[in-house]
């Protein structure tokens, strides 16, 4: 076990600052940032990104494809899978955690103990950090809706981006598309073009209105910008030309979106940030963990059934899981698998709506804890939500105890034929598996 670092005991601080884990106002922040000397007004062109689903593997493809141009890159995330240092990449790579620890003392001291929430004030050392460090492009992963996000303080972006909006954290946004969407409209800003990702007509509306009454450019996906799979290729077309690419390496169908919401974001800004064979080898060499990653090795997938497929995915809503489904369902049409799942969720989400989405396709979903988590289901309420959904289910001890359940029943039930295994449900289960499995 890794013993606390300087950073871990600072950020456990950080935490009791607010009684609210989330409370979605721009006030603290900008009093903090005002404190420190405004560093978010020093950073390198920023890349704003928004959405319900999607939006981490499109901040993942314009890393890939500016970095494979020469580019100096910046990301900001959240949440982390395993450590805190995931959420600030630095164009030399992760933090390290003696700047870290640094950084985040220093937002303390200023702070002087007043009332702002953990993602506010890490937030705040992340642009301190990025301030500090010479970059040519900032991609600013929003952390919750956009309107009120703490990163929606920087007043000038290059370029804004809405992936997919969908119904998530309604106790935050609100219950309706229209409602999400128009928190999530909230980071365009006046004259900055914005790329609109796939979109319900309901959402696109509340989007392109607010990008209308600001005078934002606008690349609407299926509108202004195209991708469709042929012959094996990624075939990417707008208004200045068509590119035959090869398939992401990201795993889905929603990923070649996601990859056209990037390369139509850098063919608006142009120069340097759109050179085609950047493009290209970005599709080639992205990285985006626990989003339908596929694990090959570990003492998880030790445990499962002789040439056994193992996928992890952190998509955790109804939304999600319909992306997700359908990539079971290629990889079913491709080559014939029983497909089993194990899966933990927070009960601030959709469970029924999100199992409802693997109906007919699941062969069974083992359910679990998720360690840590006091907002997590117990397994048995989980397997209640799965049975509801229509799905055969049981719940287990842990991961290890699952996937022990998974090899029995497909030596009494397949014929020993190697099951296709899906564990999802949750960025936070996901970040137990990479911790355990690494």
């Amino acid at each position: 076990m890794i013993a606390d670092t300087a950073s871990d005991v600072i950020l456990e601080r950080l935490t009791r600052l607010h009684p609210k884990k989330i409370d979605l106002k721009l006030d603290r922040i900008d009093r903090l940032l005002d404190a420190l000397g405004r560093p978010e007004q020093k950073l390198p062109p920023v890349i704003h990104v928004a959405g319900t689903n999607g939006k981490g593997s499109t901040c993942a493809f314009f890393r890939a494809m500016l970095e494979a141009a020469g580019l100096a890159v910046q990301v900001y995330s959240s949440p982390h899978l395993v450590r805190f240092h995931e959420r600030i990449r630095l164009a030399n790579g992760f933090i390290a955690e003696d700047e870290l620890s640094a950084l985040l003392a220093e937002c303390e001291v200023v702070n002087a103990e007043r009332p702002i929430t953990f993602f506010e004030i890490t937030t705040a050392a992340a642009f301190l950090a990025f301030s500090r460090h010479r970059a040519d492009a900032l991609i600013l992963e929003v952390g919750l809706g956009g309107l009120f996000d703490a990163t929606n303080v920087i007043a000038k972006p290059r370029l804004s981006v809405i992936a997919p909006v969908g119904l998530d954290h309604a106790e935050f946004l609100g219950t309706d598309l229209k409602s999400i969407a128009g928190e999530k409209a909230g980071i365009v800003k006046r004259g900055v073009p914005v790329v609109v990702g796939p979109q319900e007509d309901a959402a696109r509306e509340v989007i392109l209105a607010r990008a209308d009454a600001l005078s934002a450019p606008v690349w609407c996906f299926g509108q202004d910008f195209f991708v469709t799979q042929e012959h094996g290729r990624m075939v990417y077309q707008d208004r200045h030309g068509l590119l035959d690419l090869p398939l992401p390496r990201l795993a889905g169908r929603h990923q070649l979106e996601n990859a056209a919401m990037a390369i139509a974001g850098l063919r608006i800004v142009g120069g340097a940030w759109a050179k085609d064979a950047a493009i290209e080898t970005g599709l080639n060499t992205v990285e985006w963990p626990a989003r339908l990653q596929r694990l090959t090795r570990g003492p998880l997938v030790d445990l499962a059934p002789e040439d056994a497929e193992v996928w992890l995915d952190g998509g955790h809503n109804p939304h999600g899981a319909l992306a997700i489904a359908r990539t079971m369902a290629d990889f079913e049409d491709r080559s014939a698998k029983p497909l089993y799942m194990i899966s933990g969720m927070l009960t601030t989400k959709d469970a029924v709506g999100y199992f409802s989405a693997f109906q007919g396709l699941a062969r069974h979903v083992t359910t679990v804890d998720i360690p840590g988590e006091k907002s997590a289901y117990g397994a048995g309420a989980l397997y209640d939500k799965v049975r509801e959904a229509g799905l055969d289910a049981s719940p287990a001890e842990d991961l290890e105890d699952a996937m022990m359940q998974i090899d029995a029943r497909t030596r009494a039930f397949d014929n020993d034929v190697p099951p296709r295994i899906l564990i999802c449900g949750s960025l936070y289960l996901a970040g137990q598996v990479l911790k355990e499995n690494g």
